[in-house]
């Protein structure tokens, strides 16, 4: 039986003090990301859609909705697609290596392999592999898609293809842009092909 889990990420955030928000209550989708959900949902108009759900972060739930009305879907919640925890939550952290400018911070980045400044990748992995099966079931041999954010998706996808877990936490060594898709394909329970999509990019 042929499904497929679509896991997408969510949209551009409004983020002006630009706050590494993590799990942080709040935050919303900018005009901007909106459109991009928009799009996303306008991309998988044509597929056999008949599962959605999404991490209960705000910025999730506002990504999923365009796919919820295209398709007739109500949005269910799995709290295993949310965001990783950091200990840098709430702060205002320099892109790059602002990080390792702060000597006060260098005894959280000990370790990057685990990492040692938030959730280890090996938990990540497994949260969203659960996550990720109880999509095909619910779907079977049909679509579901599920809405997750950027260090999930790029972990699991790493995970499901045999990668290092371990990464640069920067934009270009992840392969999960704003709004991407990222396509999993399952005869029953084996992965048998995999693909990534951009459609705000299209």
């Amino acid at each position: 039986m042929r499904t497929t889990v679509h896991v997408m990420r969510h949209g551009e955030v409004h983020n002006p003090a630009k706050v590494l928000y993590g799990r942080l209550p709040g935050y919303h989708l900018s005009e901007r990301g909106r459109a991009q959900a928009r799009s996303a949902a306008d991309w998988l108009a044509g597929r056999d859609i008949v599962y959605l759900v999404a991490s209960p972060l705000e910025r999730a739930q506002e990504t999923a909705a365009p796919i919820a009305e295209s398709h007739g879907l109500s949005i269910d919640t799995d709290d295993d697609l949310i965001e990783s925890w950091n200990t840098f939550e709430g702060q205002k952290v320099a892109p790059g290596d602002g990080a390792l400018r702060d000597p006060r911070n260098w005894p959280r980045l000990r370790d990057p392999r685990k990492p040692s400044w938030g959730e280890p990748y090996h938990e990540v992995a497994a949260r969203m592999m659960a996550a990720l099966h109880r999509a095909r079931l619910k779907a079977a041999g049909h679509e579901a898609v599920c809405v997750s954010h950027q260090l999930p998706v790029e972990t699991l996808r790493r995970a499901m293809t045999g990668r290092k877990l371990a990464h640069l936490p920067l934009p270009n060594s992840r392969l999960c842009n704003l709004a991407s898709i990222t396509s999993f394909t399952f005869d029953d329970d084996r992965l048998i092909r995999w693909g990534y999509s951009e459609p705000w990019g299209i």
